[in-house]
């Protein structure tokens, strides 16, 4: 097969009786466009892959995973496959619509945007459980990120293969792709899609994963704005801590001169551990920003991204 306009890639764990519904709706949904269908088995441990080799489909490919990884790890391995120019990702179980990648697509072509992020208009899902952690969740991300799109957790998105193939994604950062293509400084939007009732099968998700999202929103952040220049976060505070550490003592020196006794003073004991603190915070600072050179340069990746090259046309006499 030549290499697609379009990759699905489709995410799966125990959606047993969804599969071939999706692969219609898609098959439905993408009529004229070349496009091949990437499905990635997370795991099941019901009928799901089976129903996947069962089916007859020249676009269809079929990544079967080890054990239950996880979506964010799911979805890397489906993107690392896809072939096409862009790439599309959306959930399994038939609540996301295949029919709204068109004009997802016309959309990220027309506007040149490298990521469409779908927003669900009517959510399908119970208030108490899903909609509310949800919300709380999409507001956190908001304000710790910058980055203000109204659902983070709606999987039908269409990204440019550049950008989706440059996103590290692991643990539970899937929920994050707009904060991360933002930080790579993506060209992105936002509109309304549809969203189904889940009809077959249970839903994976639920309020243990509030927790996990915290965590990985707070390493997220630090990896992605401090990965290239660890320095900037503990050289400041190291300096802070030190002027202050620093500042404490002259202050000592000087009550020392006009005669106070020091020696038993908490004051004393804070300067000392601000100093020995902010030594340290730097010296650490220094030796993580080193590592990071050594990351880029022994592997020789380049720590920018070039989005697009462009040339002047030639005149031709």
């Amino acid at each position: 097969m030549q290499q697609p306009y379009l990759s699905i890639v489709v995410c799966v764990y125990n959606e047993e009786g969804n599969i071939v519904p999706m692969i219609e709706a898609i098959d439905h949904a993408l009529i004229g466009y070349e496009y091949e269908i990437v499905y990635v088995d997370d795991g099941s441990t019901d009928r799901t892959l089976a129903e996947l080799k069962a089916v007859n489909h020249d676009g269809l490919v079929v990544i079967q995973l080890q054990t239950n990884y996880g979506q964010s790890l799911a979805l890397a391995a489906g993107i690392e496959k896809a072939r096409g120019q862009y790439i599309v990702t959306l959930d399994g179980d038939l609540q996301n619509d295949p029919a709204d990648i068109p004009k997802m697509l016309r959309k990220a072509e027309e506007g040149d945007f490298d990521l469409v992020a779908g927003i669900r208009a009517k959510r399908q899902d119970g208030m108490l459980l899903r909609k509310v952690p949800s919300r709380m969740a999409n507001w956190i991300i908001r304000q710790a990120s910058g980055v203000h799109l109204k659902d983070y957790g709606c999987a039908l998105k269409v990204f440019r293969a550049d950008l989706a193939k440059s996103i590290g994604l692991y643990g539970e950062l899937h929920r994050f792709i707009p904060v991360l293509a933002h930080l790579e400084g993506a060209r992105m939007t936002q509109m309304d899609v549809q969203h189904h009732p889940r009809r077959i099968g249970q839903s994976k998700y639920g309020l243990g994963r509030t927790l996990k999202v915290i965590s990985d929103l707070i390493l997220m952040l630090f990896l992605k704005k401090y990965l290239r220049k660890p320095m900037h976060l503990f050289g400041n505070w190291g300096l802070m801590a030190l002027f202050a550490g620093l500042l404490i003592h002259a202050y000592l020196l000087i009550q020392k001169a006009l005669g106070y006794e020091i020696g038993g003073r908490p004051l004393l004991i804070l300067g000392v551990t601000l100093v020995i603190g902010g030594i340290q915070l730097i010296t650490f600072g220094l030796m993580t920003e080193l590592q990071m050179r050594t990351y880029y340069e022994s592997q020789e990746k380049k720590p920018y991204r070039i989005r697009r090259i462009y040339q002047a046309e030639r005149v031709v006499a």
